[in-house]
């Protein structure tokens, strides 16, 4: 143990905010749909602010976050703060209260889309991308951060303000939004930001606030030395403002890497490292110049997932880190927005499952014991708390994931299924399609509701969901689809629905963790050995199937996304448990092939999530999970068309992620990004490397209440159509319409079948002249 006279402190860097019986979410909704005031809406923010702030001071934390509540986004948030709201939504300020036209940049309406909807670094959330222009000028407005801190000041507690840094502000936003404005690049910005926080530094200082956090996400990825360079001028201007209070730099997410040993050559006081799953060696540390000044914030706690820290063996890797930095805090790696609030709500999780786990508020408790554990050492009690619990293997699925062999993992060559799908679907070119789910009625709600509560038997719940589905099959046939979907109405999650049904996931009726604004998922947990003991969605499909002569797809959800939207077990490497899931995909997907099933989507939205920030591990990483994708895929007919889902984040890889999946037609989610997209598709045809598959490029938002109009969407056809050709092109909004009215759905898909129809036509007007 470290002998040190004041001990070692504790702190979180955020915590979840949506309330423990997600209060928040109910009111969001409520007020959009006008049944709750504005006022009332205010003070279900304030009461979960208020119990946030007053239960982490009474478990013992040392230093309790704030700032860390949202009504919606923690980013927009942030740029709110900071003036920047984009030129398209200033004409609707004065005549909105604040919180509508903050809801307003969020949500949109039909005639102004909202912010566009993006995946924060390597994890499930996504957030509204603020947009920069050329011009954009900053300002203070920091009255609810103000609010809060006084409001906990007045009971005895001060709050550490949490506040997004400079850098990864601008580097999270988007540029090019503007008309006649192009992509530039956003640092060129900073000047005119740097200001405005020292003018937040010292509205900080005057009220009373002896520390900032400043959370620098971005650099635990890869940047330019000309981009680390502006870090250092930032952080040594910064940390010279002439009045301010000691600030907190934080790297949640990954490897704060360079970024270290820049800071210690600033009067930065403190520097917080994500040390859960990206352990830095105590002799890597006392290597750099300057870390013993500073205190360190060491985040051993993950605050990405629910399993619960080996307490002696994170004790003794403490008790080497606190030989180099003696002035250390006990924390956590990341905010706890990305867990759920409380394990102990979880009435039936199984014992051996229930002992590994530590929500939120255990994770809490572990932060406040392991100090107290470094300063004081291990008392009796804490001695004899189990710290691992082991799980039993199931022979038989190891045994066939050591069985796979490379031709498992291949198909025929594209161009032979192609010809063997042209002669078995005879689909016109440009066919039109959804992506999955249709909107969740009352009364499929409803039914999976009672059938849960055991009053409803599964025939009366099959009688009440097989006509959800007839009425989504005949909907689609008057819109004019060429390819249908079942609708999903027997899903309450497209994670949540598959994990319900396989061995070695384990399914909570409280893990909440929010993804966006009021939304909210369940993550499953992958504790155990992954099989899959029956059919899981064949019936369902197939009884679509039986009402219509048009294809109806198969919707199944892919290995990696299975693995990235869950809390996944850590004592065995990764891509062995996504073999595993991939093992059980392809069970199902053969199954509906055999069917009748002809054309089957096995969605992988996430598959970028799990990737490496740094490029160190990229490759690696891509390869299996390509491979798990392709174990799933490849044991079926070539005339059997598989299609994919999958989300981007660049120019670059767009086309080289659609052909390595090698699957037969893929959807990205592209819409408020589209042009990038057909860039960097037209970019590699020029070049030699263009598609060769089938694809699909968005064309409209599934979770904006926005309907797009027929020209819209005919313009955004004929641009993809010129970068792929029609032949290879597909008609599909960016995502499934779960979140969607049907009053917003019905119009969109009539107008996006009308807009393909118009580029068929064209397409085949021009063939006819060539021939």
């Amino acid at each position: 143990m470290v002998n040190v006279a004041d001990g070692f402190g504790s702190s979180i860097l955020g915590y979840p905010r949506i309330g423990q019986h997600r209060e928040l979410k109910r009111a969001l909704e409520s007020y959009w749909h006008g049944t709750l005031s504005r006022d009332e809406l205010l003070a279900v923010g304030r009461e979960i602010q208020e119990s946030q702030y007053l239960e982490l001071a009474a478990t013992g934390l040392t230093q309790v976050p704030g700032n860390t509540f949202s009504f919606y986004d923690h980013i927009l948030d942030n740029a709110l703060l900071f003036g920047a709201v984009p030129k398209r939504f200033e004409p609707f300020r004065a005549g909105l209260d604040p919180l509508d036209f903050y809801f307003l940049m969020a949500r949109g309406r039909p005639d102004l889309p909202p912010l566009e909807l993006v995946k924060l670094l390597n994890t499930p959330y996504h957030y509204r991308q603020p947009e920069l222009a050329t011009d954009t000028e900053f300002s203070l407005h920091p009255e609810a951060l103000l609010d809060e801190f006084d409001r906990a000041k007045a009971v005895g507690i001060e709050l550490r303000p949490v506040v997004l840094g400079p850098l990864s502000l601008l580097l999270l936003s988007k540029t090019g939004s503007v008309p006649g404005e192009t992509e530039f690049d956003k640092l060129v910005l900073l000047d005119k930001l740097l200001p405005v926080y020292e003018e937040l530094f010292e509205v900080l200082a005057k009220r009373g606030a002896t520390c900032v956090q400043l959370d620098e996400p971005c650099f635990t990825s890869d940047r330019s030395p000309s981009t680390m360079e502006l870090f250092e001028k930032t952080y040594q201007r910064l940390s010279k403002a002439p009045l301010r209070p000691r600030m907190l730099v934080t790297g949640p997410y990954g490897d704060f890497g360079e970024a270290v040993e820049i800071l210690c050559r600033t009067a930065v006081e403190a520097i917080g490292l994500d040390l859960a799953g990206h352990r830095v060696r105590p002799e890597d540390l006392a290597a750099i110049p300057g870390i013993k000044r500073k205190r360190l914030y060491a985040g051993v706690i993950s605050g990405t997932n629910v399993w619960r820290a080996d307490r002696y063996v994170t004790l003794e890797y403490l008790n080497a880190l606190a030989q180099v930095c003696p002035d250390m805090v006990v924390s956590t790696g990341a905010s706890l927005l990305h867990v759920p609030y409380d394990v102990l709500r979880e009435y039936d999780l199984e014992g051996p499952v229930a002992d590994r786990l530590a929500f939120a508020k255990q994770k809490v408790l572990e932060v406040v014991s392991l100090a107290k554990a470094l300063t004081e050492g291990p008392s009796e009690k804490w001695r004899k708390k189990p710290t691992s619990v082991h799980f039993k293997q199931k022979h038989a699925v190891r045994q066939r994931v050591y069985a796979v062999t490379p031709q498992m993992r291949v198909r025929e060559p594209y161009e032979m299924r192609k010809l063997a799908q042209q002669a078995k679907l005879r689909l016109p070119l440009v066919p039109a399609t959804t992506l999955g789910s249709f909107p969740q009625t009352a009364t499929a709600r409803q039914a999976r509701h009672e059938l849960g509560e055991g009053r409803l038997s599964f025939d009366e719940y099959r009688k009440r969901i097989e006509a959800e589905i007839e009425a989504s099959i005949r909907l689609q046939e008057d819109i004019g689809l060429d390819v249908l979907v079942h609708g999903e109405h027997e899903r309450n999650d497209m994670i949540q629905f598959f994990a319900e049904q396989l061995d070695g996931f384990a399914t909570t009726h409280y893990g909440w963790v929010q993804v966006y604004g009021s939304r909210c998922v369940r993550p499953p947990i992958v504790y155990g050995d992954v099989a899959r003991p029956e059919a899981m969605s064949v019936s369902w499909t197939a009884y679509a199937q039986s009402l219509t002569d048009k294809p109806v797809k198969g919707m199944v959800t892919g290995p990696v996304t299975m693995l990235a939207r869950s809390f996944v077990r850590q004592d065995q490497p990764l891509y062995e448990t996504a073999d595993q899931v991939a093992l059980a995909i392809r069970d199902e997907v053969a199954d509906l092939e055999r069917a009748g099933i002809a054309i089957i989507q096995v969605d992988e939205p996430s598959i970028r999530e799990l990737l490496p920030l740094r490029k160190k591990g990229q490759a690696e990483y891509l390869r299996w999970a390509v491979g798990a994708f392709r174990l799933a895929t490849s044991g079926i007919k070539p005339e059997t068309q598989i299609h994919t889902h999958i989300g981007y984040s660049s120019r670059g890889d767009v086309v080289a992620a659609i052909e390595e999946l090698d699957a037969d037609v893929t959807a990205i989610v592209a819409t408020r990004s589209i042009e990038w997209v057909l860039e960097a598709l037209k970019e590699d045809c020029a070049e030699g490397r263009g598609l060769t598959h089938g694809v699909g490029p968005g064309v409209y938002e599934s979770r904006s209440a926005r309907i797009p109009d027929i020209d819209e969407l005919d313009e955004l056809l004929t641009a993809a159509a010129e970068a792929v050709t029609p032949e290879r092109l597909w008609a599909n909004p960016d995502g499934g319409l779960k979140t969607r009215h049907h009053w917003q759905l019905d119009p969109s898909l009539r107008n996006l079948v009308a807009a393909a129809r118009r580029v068929r036509r064209r397409a085949e007007a021009a063939a006819g002249e060539t021939a």
